[in-house]
């Protein structure tokens, strides 16, 4: 039995470097930026939704011993209403819980990089330990189960997004934006286009450079296959966490250069009827204790290690679904045709399954996970990767026949294609909830099926055209 002083000094000690290195971090950016007048403080809510607040430069040292935020911070709704039934609310007395800066990512904003920095929080227990509901919490300890058993993940992060104009169109919908400069619109297909990427060439450059200064290690853009949509791809990194920091970063800080260039970033999973929709997918290798790539055997086949990988991912993903496609306009890009998996499935080299297995070397041989919205949160789209993996280590689980062709016409597990549906699954998963927390689990639920009502309690456009007259 561990002894509680004992405790209580790795708690002390560890607080003291933590403080020290903080302490630090500040003194440093102080030197390097004179000019910063505010810092924007932020915890990544459960919807991937930054919450926080702005305090004075001269605030900024006072947080190497943490400041406080309500812990229903993590059972907000999507409008960023609190969910009174997820129990983090009125139910405990509003508590407040220890927040404290994440290491390394005190960096400008990109809403005015001279003035304002922004620095990432995370949240803890009472007691100090980490906030078990916190998507960033519930990452950290699943890669570090992975970790505990010589397997360290590397991964990477690829976003789609649109660029949409502030001004609607003449029936009131939101379209794409003219080329800076000009009235010129283009309303066609732009896939791998170098050009329309030099029509908006002063945004992509902005979000690049801003990249650079806030360390986020972003790869170039590229023209997806909608008029306004591209990609943003982040490199591979063995940081799980960092990823994801990197992640939510970039996603804040395209949408304020959009907003300095008077446009509209949006990472709706489906802003448009008639355009594809956007998403996340994460690449994932594994490396043993050697740095070996566990995936791939000497010839660069498969292990035996990726094929129960692939096996969990698979058996988890229909419960996954509400981890990723997390809203009601999520599940309208789960349409056939539209290169986006409708089954549980994977393949070689075959981009209309759910887990793909690019070509590359052995050092490369690796997973991408293409079912999750752009939508979605980072940390908990990876969380449900890493669930998947350690389900397939632990669980001896057949594995279906790699898809040939069409997945879209192959056999798998249908994904659930409605937030209704997903929610069940996600529910009923003993194996997902154990894996996630299932104090997390019940506040996701909950936030998620309040947010689902109140969206099915709309009475749409759509409804009033169809059956005003005809009902």
């Amino acid at each position: 039995m561990t002894n509680l002083v004992e405790v209580e000094d790795f708690t002390r000690h560890s607080e003291e470097r933590r403080t020290s290195a903080f302490q630090l971090e500040v003194k440093t950016w102080l030197e390097r930026h004179p000019e910063t007048q505010y810092v924007d403080i932020l915890l990544n809510d459960l919807n991937g939704v930054f919450r926080g607040k702005r305090i004075p430069v001269a605030a900024l040292a006072k947080l190497e011993k943490g400041c406080y935020f309500p812990a229903s911070v993590f059972a907000m709704d999507i409008l960023g209403n609190t969910v009174e039934e997820a129990g983090l609310g009125q139910s405990l007395g509003e508590p407040d819980n220890l927040c404290m800066p994440v290491p390394g990512t005190l960096v400008p904003s990109a809403s005015d990089p001279e003035h304002i920095a922004q620095l990432l929080l995370t949240m803890c227990n009472q007691d100090g330990t980490p906030f078990d509901v916190e998507p960033r919490n519930v990452l950290n300890r699943l890669w570090q189960q992975l970790r505990n058993r010589g397997l360290f993940p590397v991964v990477a992060v690829e976003l789609e997004f649109y660029l949409v104009d502030k001004a609607r169109d003449a029936e009131g919908y939101i379209q794409p934006p003219c080329a800076p400069g000009s009235s010129e619109r283009n309303m066609q297909s732009q896939v791998y286009s170098v050009d329309n990427l030099d029509h908006f060439g002063a945004v992509l450059r902005d979000i690049d450079a801003l990249a650079r200064q806030q360390n986020i290690p972003a790869d170039g853009a590229l023209a997806e296959a909608s008029p306004g949509q591209f990609e943003i791809n982040l490199r591979h990194t063995r940081d799980v966490l960092s990823a994801c920091d990197h992640a939510v970063q970039l996603k804040r800080l395209i949408r304020q250069v959009a907003e300095n260039h008077g446009m509209t970033a949006t990472f709706m999973a489906k802003p448009y009827e008639e355009y594809a929709g956007s998403g996340m997918h994460v690449h994932i290798s594994m490396l043993d204790a050697a740095d070996h790539n566990a995936f791939a055997t000497d010839d660069g086949s498969d292990s035996p290690l990726l094929k129960r990988a692939l096996a969990g991912m698979l058996d988890l993903m229909p419960a996954s679904m509400a981890l990723l496609a997390p809203n009601v306009n999520a599940y309208r890009r789960f349409v056939p045709e539209a290169y986006v998996p409708l089954r549980a499935s994977w393949g070689h080299n075959n981009r209309t399954v759910a887990l793909r297995i690019p070509c590359g070397d052995v050092e490369n041989h690796r997973v991408e996970y293409r079912v999750a919205g752009a939508d979605a949160n980072p940390y908990l789209v990876m969380s449900a990767i890493l669930a998947g993996i350690l389900h397939g280590l632990d669980t001896a689980l057949p594995l279906p026949q790699p898809v040939q062709g069409n997945g879209h016409e192959a056999e798998g597990i249908p994904l659930p294609v409605r937030q209704s549906e997903a929610l069940c699954e996600f529910e009923s998963s003993y194996p997902l909830q154990k894996l996630l927390g299932e104090r997390f689990g019940a506040v996701w639920h909950s936030c998620k099926h309040h947010e689902m009502m109140q969206f099915e309690r709309l009475v749409t456009a759509t409804e009033i055209d169809w059956m005003l007259k005809n009902a």
